[in-house]
């Protein structure tokens, strides 16, 4: 890669707002270093984006939800001399119904990769930035990191850590140089509500934002050093709305948002 461009690392940028954030950051003349499980899709991602940027990439195809995978990327980027100037925590997913009947194994994956690969790499990127005075860091969490998510119970509680921790790094980091920005994007049209099993939510019948309009506004709350962006005034007024709900109140409404039309689903 060119020393002279700057390079930003997204985690999982196959669909979705990973995407197109890969896709800003490629037209904004960034390299990138693309991480996520399939490498068939970075390849093509990585071709179109040089066809039409001009942008270099690394491509690393591992499972993020090895407890390994943060060091191994860490890794191939000290050893290609790459410094990375943006990270972008991206990579997530979730798992629909009821907690007591829910497969342990996906839990515990889930936690692996939305909290400790997002802490694992924050941690290994950010002394160089440090160090140089300048860097940013983009952690994606959601609105459901406001309140507690009955039928995704385990993925509510891991966008509320995604947001606590990057609230409390950007404090710890202001006058070095390096912001952190916590995206919160609400219900967004992209394959991650199909791969948690949850297309029936009565949530996803009130509308869903563009993965692009929301990967435009984290990129722009980005370079504006925000700690926090809540994408669409219809999901901030919501994100809003849980600070002055009882909160047994607020849980009971979010599970009914949760339930799907289909009552055999849940």
């Amino acid at each position: 890669m060119p020393a002279s461009a700057k390079t930003a690392l997204i985690t999982g940028p196959s669909f979705g707002i990973g995407l197109e954030l890969a896709r800003i950051f490629a037209r904004e003349g960034y390299n990138l270093v693309l991480v996520a499980r399939s490498g068939d899709r970075l390849r093509a991602l990585a071709s179109d984006l040089e066809k039409t940027h001009g942008t270099r990439s690394l491509i690393l195809a591992t499972d993020l939800t090895d407890p390994g995978a943060s060091a191994y990327v860490f890794d191939q980027t000290s050893r290609a001399n790459i410094a990375v100037d943006v990270l972008v925590n991206n990579a997530g997913f979730g798992q629909y119904g009821p907690f007591v009947e829910s497969d342990l194994e996906e839990c515990l994956r889930q936690i692996q990769l939305n909290v400790t690969t997002l802490t694992h790499l924050t941690r290994l990127y950010l002394p160089a930035m440090v160090e140089r005075q300048n860097g940013r860091i983009l952690n994606v969490a959601s609105t459901a990191a406001f309140q507690a998510g009955p039928l995704m119970a385990v993925y509510f509680a891991t966008k509320a850590y995604v947001l606590h921790f990057s609230e409390a790094i950007a404090n710890e980091l202001e006058g070095t140089g390096v912001t952190v920005t916590c995206l919160c994007p609400g219900a967004t049209a992209t394959e991650f509500h199909k791969r948690a099993k949850a297309s029936e939510m009565r949530l996803l019948k009130m509308g869903s934002m563009d993965a692009r309009t929301v990967a435009e506004d984290g990129y722009r709350a980005l370079l504006k050093g925000k700690p926090i962006v809540i994408s669409g005034f219809k999901n901030w007024l919501v994100a809003q709305s849980v600070r002055f709900a009882p909160r047994r109140l607020a849980t009971a409404i979010a599970r009914k948002t949760q339930e799907s039309k289909n009552p055999t689903i849940a």
